[in-house]
């Protein structure tokens, strides 16, 4: 099977060149054309490359290829939310979801097969980890959009993908190696050039890693909090018995330190009568305080046999007014992509998906 020169860095690409003889003194441009046509043309065949040689083409396709993973299914929701079964190469499946809005589209792209985190009010957490994806599949959800939009060799102004959302599958700050790596090549001003400020990862808390990914890459972050007290953030997010909240937010201060004109993002789902009283919002307000940041407030996205309700508005509202007050910003997400299982939560694999619907539940 041909290896996809999608996902390969300007070092990698060098490197390859290198082993095929390309002279130290045309190197420099050879990478340059080959990253070029790759990352900023988006082409799909090699033999579009015409910048190098036919014959150094014809060898490169014996061994590579620029084919993107197949879309098994698109769905799209009343709302213009479009979602992406793709099926990997060894036929394992990850879902992608895109989101038109007035001004800008966002992409949700996944990291893993399944999750290891096994968040109680996730469907993406009822999946077993299958494996981490590569920095190539990582980067072909990206590509695959792009092709869908017709979005290739646009400036930024008139993308219609203008931000990319690390919050599909998986945990990304447990594949770090490769979704750092994918996300270095994201933001090569050669290549598809997005800010740093427009690739948001969200984690669920990954402590070590969160400073790492501020002391290397420093792009938006965003962190599933859900619960102001660990006794409710244990079941919520189990992560947090390893990584309790004031752990956690020690490490957001740090990267906060690291990214001073950046605010960092809470992600806060709401549960009826779990974590949604005014107390919980006051509580909300003091821990965070010290930290630039604004509240996402997420209605609960229901799933088959979950054992949650979404607060109602009033409660959801009320806790906004609260988190406003005290001067952070906390708009409440509207629901996208609900009536195809794309919103927030809802993300799960197609044959996972059938099993589940099979067996008649799903052990939370």
């Amino acid at each position: 099977m041909k290896k996809s020169l999608i996902g390969y860095s300007r070092n990698d690409i060098g490197d390859l060149l290198l082993s095929y003889g390309i002279s130290e003194n045309h190197l420099k441009m050879r990478t340059a054309q080959i990253f070029h046509g790759i990352y900023y043309r988006g082409f799909q065949q090699i033999d579009k490359i015409t910048t190098i040689s036919k014959n150094f083409r014809e060898e490169l396709n014996k061994h590579f290829t620029l084919e993107r993973v197949e879309i098994k299914k698109e769905l799209v929701s009343k709302d213009g939310t479009k979602k992406w079964l793709l099926c990997l190469r060894d036929k394992n499946e990850i879902e992608t979801v895109y989101i038109p809005e007035k001004n800008r589209g966002s992409l949700c792209i996944s990291s893993q097969v399944g999750c290891t985190l096994k968040c109680s009010f996730c469907h993406t957490g009822t999946m077993p980890l299958v494996r981490n994806l590569t920095a190539s599949e990582i980067l072909t959800q990206v590509f695959l959009a792009k092709d869908k939009l017709n979005d290739w060799q646009k400036k930024n102004e008139n993308r219609k993908l203008s931000n990319v959302i690390l919050m599909g599958m998986g945990e990304p700050l447990y594949n770090y190696e490769e979704v750092s790596k994918a996300i270095k090549i994201l933001i090569d001003p050669e290549g598809i050039n997005f800010s740093r400020r427009k690739i948001t990862l969200s984690t669920a808390g990954i402590v070590p890693m969160i400073d790492r990914l501020g002391e290397e890459i420093g792009i938006s972050l965003a962190i599933s909090l859900h619960a102001v007290k660990d006794d409710i953030r244990n079941q919520l997010v189990p992560i947090n018995k390893k990584y309790p909240i004031k752990e956690l937010l020690h490490s957001l201060k740090k990267y906060a330190q690291f990214n001073s004109s950046r605010k960092i993002t809470f992600e806060y789902v709401m549960l009826k009568d779990i974590n949604d009283s005014v107390s919980d919002a006051r509580e909300l307000c003091r821990i965070i305080s010290g930290i630039p940041a604004k509240v996402n407030l997420i209605p609960f996205n229901p799933w088959p046999f979950n054992k949650y309700q979404c607060s109602d508005q009033k409660k959801i509202r009320a806790f906004s007014e609260i988190i406003n007050n005290a001067g952070y910003s906390s708009p409440i997400r509207k629901p996208r992509g609900r009536d195809i299982m794309a919103a927030c939560g809802q993300l799960i694999s197609d044959s996972k998906r059938k099993n589940k619907r099979e067996q008649g539940s799903i052990n939370i």
